[in-house]
């Protein structure tokens, strides 16, 4: 039941969003409706200034599966560089995180089902168990999964049912017969796997 209501949930996320956010690992949600949940979501009201760009800050909060207080720190921090735009530090940082690395080599079918397997141990990152979601991939680490990960029921899913191609900054192979994954170079801003404005996120938090 719960998984049911949860699956609800993310339906109506990319519904009101007006796309598919490979993150919530619910395809389709737009096929069938694609317009926003409620009596009158078929009939799309025109969005104030301040609502389309809330509506690009929740694409990042709900694909990456971010509380608000997290993004906000992610930004502060991501506007400390220097070296490209915040926007892009941030992307990059985001797209660097263990749980997001292990969705896009389809180790699991939804950044929720990585994060899972995070926290409970199942994945190694250069032979080392890793806990923590947020943990940053750096180039040249290699990404594994332990023996019960390998057998685990997200991995599976996953891999009968791949939803991502292997982005740039990654290389799959497999050892003994295993996968694992490297990143060979850091994510560019380009990788983020669904449609994003930049300039939008950007008018949004210009008082951070």
């Amino acid at each position: 039941m719960a998984k049911t209501v949860m699956g609800r949930a993310r339906f109506k996320i990319q519904r009101r969003l007006g796309l598919e956010l490979p993150g919530l690992g619910k395809a389709g949600a737009l096929e069938r409706r694609p317009y926003p949940p409620g009596q009158h979501g078929a009939k799309r009201k025109k969005l104030s200034d301040y609502s389309v760009r809330l509506l690009e800050k929740q694409k990042i909060v709900f694909h990456y599966g971010l509380r608000e207080a997290q993004l906000r720190n992610y930004v502060r921090r991501a506007k400390l560089s220097r070296e490209r735009t915040w926007v892009d530090v941030l992307v990059m940082s985001l797209e660097s995180r263990i749980d997001n690395v292990v969705f896009r080599l389809n180790f699991a079918p939804s950044i929720a089902a990585a994060r899972q397997l995070v926290t409970h141990g199942h994945i190694l990152v250069n032979g080392t168990r890793i806990t923590h979601p947020a943990v940053p991939i750096k180039v040249g680490d290699k990404i594994s999964l332990g023996s019960k990960g390998l057998l685990s029921a997200n991995y599976k899913q996953a891999k009968e049912r791949p939803r991502m191609v292997t982005p740039a900054f990654m290389v799959k192979d497999t050892e003994s017969g295993n996968e694992f994954g490297r990143m060979v170079s850091a994510p560019d801003p380009k990788d983020i796997p669904f449609t994003f404005d930049g300039q939008l996120l950007t008018e949004f938090y210009w008082k951070i």
